[in-house]
């Protein structure tokens, strides 16, 4: 069904003095960031680091049940640490202010089988560019699931919730497969080229690599424990998959987010580009504790429009963008964990089946923006 653009109140004048006014927040930050902030994350790679060594040190006791609970917990949340509020931070350049080569986004390499490389491309270039595009952005639907009514059904969406599911728990190679655009670079002319069997190549080096290290040196270390810690490494490589495609997907498929015909985007200005990312994101609330473990991705609003802001810094600028939510009269969509998981959900099963209403009828201007 086609919805009202929600945001047809606003005049051309009124958008642009919105970014301006994002403008500014972004700007005061920039220009406090500090040592204060430097302290920040280097302490919390000191933390990860030191948490993840020491869960692999109990696992080498992991034939004994205490320490295979301690253990994989321990790995799974250092896990999570390092590919949430560490590696997908670092790798946006959030901290390359700090001209510190060993914490920079152009030598950072993170525990996970997508090369950093590329990675950087088809997340900071393609989709922080064509937030919530259909047809630009990758990381809406993963390139597996239909994401709108206004999209052709065909019978293979009736499996959507199923490959949803699996992709969760293998995300990490569901990542690296959009990462390639795999799905259109199947076919024998393109999959030949050099380039891509050169991006090709890469990941499946990375792969090997992490394959090696979780799953052949930790176990054998590990002795008689070999199979308890291979449990435990698969457990706790699942965990973080799990937890990582929960967060995101809250963060960009929940009822209330908006998606966008390539069309809508033409020539679009630097406050039409703050707005579609205010109406293509959701944010999660909760503790301190929470938005830490998703890398600050709760608030996943402030990110899409500040990718390169410090994630310590979310929670201060997201007081400020609330606000230019209520003055703009636009929803802020945002909720606890389960609600927003329930409602990503919800869609995916939804939007699984054919439409069971005709498209209602709408003005050009509605039809920019599509109902996520």
């Amino acid at each position: 069904m086609t919805a009202i653009d929600p945001t047809a109140h606003l005049t051309d004048e009124q958008i642009e003095e919105l970014g301006r006014e994002l403008d500014a927040i972004r700007d005061e930050v920039i220009a406090s960031r500090g040592e204060k902030d430097a302290a920040y994350i280097r302490k919390v790679i000191s933390v990860q680091r030191k948490l993840e060594l020491t869960s692999r040190g109990i696992l080498l006791f992991s034939l004994f049940p205490p320490a295979w609970i301690i253990g994989t917990a321990g790995l799974s949340v250092a896990k999570i640490m390092d590919n949430m509020e560490i590696g997908h931070n670092i790798l946006h350049g959030q901290w390359d202010w700090m001209r510190d080569p060993k914490i920079h986004s152009t030598t950072w390499e993170w525990d996970h089988v997508s090369p950093a490389e590329q990675w950087k491309h088809s997340h900071n270039e393609l989709h922080h560019t064509y937030t919530n595009v259909i047809g630009k952005d990758n990381d809406l639907g993963y390139g597996i699931m239909r994401v709108d009514e206004d999209q052709k059904w065909h019978p293979m969406h009736l499996g959507q919730p199923l490959w949803n599911f699996i992709n969760a728990c293998f995300f990490e190679y569901g990542i690296a497969a959009y990462d390639l655009e795999l799905g259109k670079n199947l076919h024998k002319r393109r999959r030949n080229r050099p380039e891509f069997r050169a991006r090709a190549a890469a990941v499946g080096r990375k792969i090997r690599k992490q394959v090696l290290k979780d799953y052949v040196i930790h176990p054998l270390l590990s002795g008689p424990s070999f199979l308890t810690t291979l449990a435990a490494t698969f457990t706790a490589n699942l965990v973080r998959n799990i937890w990582s495609h929960s967060v995101i997907m809250c963060g960009h498929f929940p009822e209330g987010v908006q998606t966008f015909e390539r069309r809508s985007i033409k020539g679009e200005t630097r406050g039409q580009w703050y707005l579609r990312q205010m109406m293509g994101s959701a944010n999660i609330s909760g503790s301190k504790a929470m938005h830490f473990m998703t890398g600050n991705l709760s608030h996943q609003i402030e990110h899409h429009l500040f990718p390169d802001l410090p994630s310590n810094r979310y929670a201060e600028v997201a007081v400020k963008v609330k606000a230019l939510f209520e003055k703009y009269e636009l929803d802020y969509v945002t909720g606890p964990l389960p609600k927003q998981v329930f409602s990503a959900w919800h869609k995916v099963f939804r939007l699984s089946l054919p439409n069971k209403k005709p498209k209602v009828k709408a003005s050009d201007r509605d039809k920019e923006l599509v109902a996520a």
